[in-house]
């Protein structure tokens, strides 16, 4: 069973530029909790300033956690809202030269200290770095809705992505109508769930999800979904502690 854990890496809180050395005890914290589920899920997937808020860089957190734990998948995603294709592909080089299993490519909120737009477009980037040959060495992931029109996506497609990081879901529906779509013409398919906890309510709400199907039993929805897609992505921003017990509540009943 392939699990996989959201983690955001640590807000940078001012304005300032940190010092090597607040980085690295930022950086410390976000190791210390990985550790804790290190032997409970199959991978992390680091993001990238989630909603515009600057955080310490997702590339560099990702070279710490694979540095650390070099048997778990380690992917990032990279925003291109705020970057040239220059400074894409450096990221994507040193993703390789620091052992990295994969980077999402998506868009990005606008930041709250910079609205501009690079203009870059994310399936248009994938397809780039693919024609310069980093597929080969690199996987590439693009986003999906959880509920997405196929011939509006025809672009996605194209661009031959290794696969798909959908938008939080809320039933085996979506994600079977995804993998029976996407699965058999070679994409990987990764369903992502946000766990039902009181602490997450108000991602929930921001996300208009409704996790009444598996509010009570989370750990049968997450397998239910990975019996179909093959892959999940967990994510729990305001509840470490329930997210690592119920991946402990899937590797004691793991199959």
């Amino acid at each position: 069973m392939t699990i996989i854990y959201e983690i955001n890496p640590p807000k940078i809180l001012d304005n300032k530029e940190p010092s090597n050395n607040e980085i690295n005890l930022l950086l410390s914290k976000l190791e210390q909790r990985v550790s804790s589920i290190s032997t409970l899920c199959d991978g992390i997937h680091v993001t990238d300033s989630v909603l515009g808020t600057r955080r310490i860089s997702a590339l560099y957190a990702g070279k710490l956690l694979k540095s650390t734990y070099p048997n778990l998948q380690i992917t990032i995603s990279m925003r291109v809202r705020d970057k040239d294709m220059n400074s894409v592909i450096q990221i994507v080089q040193r993703s390789i030269e620091f052992g990295l299993d994969g980077i999402l490519v998506l868009k990005g909120d606008p930041s709250k200290e910079n609205v501009s737009d690079s203009g870059l477009i994310p399936s248009q980037v994938v397809n780039q770095l693919n024609q310069l040959g980093y597929g080969e060495k690199l996987s590439f992931f693009l986003s999906l809705p959880s509920n997405p029109n196929f011939e509006k996506i025809q672009k996605k497609i194209m661009a031959a992505p290794d696969g798909f990081m959908t938008q939080v879901i809320h039933s085996a529906i979506q994600v079977q109508r995804i993998s029976d779509k996407l699965r058999p013409i070679g994409f990987r398919i990764i369903p992502c769930i946000l766990l039902p906890t009181e602490k997450n309510e108000n991602s929930a709400k921001f996300l208009n999800l409704d996790w009444t199907a598996y509010k009570e039993n989370p750990a049968k929805f997450i397998k239910e979904i990975h019996n179909i897609a093959g892959d999940v992505l967990i994510t729990s921003p305001n509840d470490f502690t329930f997210a690592k017990d119920t991946l402990s509540n899937l590797q004691s009943t793991k199959y």
